[in-house]
């Protein structure tokens, strides 16, 4: 047990050398563009102040998001997905997967769960003993379970998931501003010294490097921040992308987006005033998301729309939890009773957690 404990140990302090990393760079950039380039370099202080003013704005930002990032520990499964003490005890003592599952199958029929494994099957994670809500996966670096994981970022030392995806995703965009003023404003000096314009002092090293690597991280930086504004846009999470989540009709990968509008509304909140700040407001509880009940078929000649349905909360702990098998059932009934014509509505259908509504 000691050379485990002392191995985990050291595996932890070294997952922080990329972070330390990060934190040197940007510790050396504030001090190469604040002294060395706005105090040492730009003769004009009307032109030190605006580029300091803005510099500053942008750095406050980006190290806001990037500790919210680090900081913000991964929300895990509540004990509603856990197995009930005796429950547990029957699962570890069966040999059979067919007997397991069933135990899995009587645990999660008052879950609200609507994603599968690729065979059809509940998912549980064996190392934390949980039923695995939909979109949470199970992190090796991390050995837990984290609600809505996209993935475990070396950069953060941290797992990306529900609780801090919002935060993700503000670090990246306040970190390719940064480093975008840093280029642009540097550029012109950059030139002057590497045209000998200006004398050589200890200046023209910071300024030369500077501009090399903030150009070098725009670049990087953009193509992430790109990539991951396409998921948010979709609804999907990186392990989605890569892997489209199984319902029980099988696997979608569309089956959690709602359109545009509500997708980014899932991640950022209704509210547009916090949208640029690092604070939480996403959707939810990273327990239970809507899904869209139709997949829209441009062969069939019609769409199924289904009614609100309202169901109350089967008790205090499981509030806002539907019973699947119910729930399956009460939409199948309004489905066949309100077909209508393609022609007359284009709109999808989402099933919330405590109503269905399109």
């Amino acid at each position: 047990m000691a050379p485990t404990h002392v191995l985990r140990c050291c595996q932890r302090g070294l997952a922080w050398i990329p972070v330390i990393f990060i934190a040197l760079v940007v510790c050396w950039s504030y001090y190469a563009y604040v002294v060395e380039l706005c105090i040492f370099t730009i003769p004009s202080i009307g032109e030190q102040i605006v580029y300091l003013i803005f510099f500053h704005l942008s750095f406050v930002m980006f190290v806001w998001s990037y500790w919210k990032t680090i900081f913000t520990k991964p929300a895990n499964p509540s004990k509603e997905f856990c197995l009930p003490k005796a429950e547990k005890e029957r699962y570890e003592k069966e040999e059979r997967p067919e007997s397991q599952q069933e135990i899995l199958w009587r645990a999660a029929s008052s879950l609200p769960l609507y994603t599968r494994t690729g065979a059809g099957a509940i998912r549980y994670c064996d190392r934390c003993q949980v039923i695995k809500p939909d979109r949470c996966h199970h992190c090796s670096a991390c050995d837990m379970c984290v609600l809505k994981m996209d993935h475990h970022c070396p950069w953060v030392n941290n797992c990306v998931g529900f609780s801090n995806y919002k935060f993700f995703i503000l670090f990246l965009a306040y970190s390719l501003v940064y480093c975008l003023f840093i280029a642009a404003t540097v550029l012109q000096y950059f030139i002057k010294f590497w045209t000998n314009e200006l004398t050589d002092t200890p200046a023209k090293f910071h300024v030369l490097f500077l501009f090399f690597v903030a150009a070098m991280f725009c670049i990087s930086i953009l193509s992430l921040f790109s990539y991951h504004l396409w998921l948010v846009g979709k609804n999907r999470s990186t392990i989605e992308a890569f892997r489209a989540p199984v319902f029980r009709t099988g696997s979608d990968k569309n089956g959690f987006s709602l359109g545009f509008r509500k997708n980014i509304a899932q991640v950022f909140g209704d509210q547009k005033k916090y949208w640029l700040l690092p604070v939480f407001t996403s959707q939810g509880d990273g327990l239970t998301f809507p899904t869209r009940l139709v997949n829209t078929d441009v062969e069939q000649a019609t769409v199924t729309l289904a009614a609100d349905i309202t169901v109350s909360p089967l008790s205090e702990s499981q509030n806002r939890l539907l019973s699947n098998e119910q729930h399956a059932n009460n939409v199948g009934d309004h489905l066949a009773n309100n077909t209508l014509k393609s022609g007359e509505s284009q709109q999808g259908c989402y099933c919330y957690t405590d109503r269905v509504s399109c």
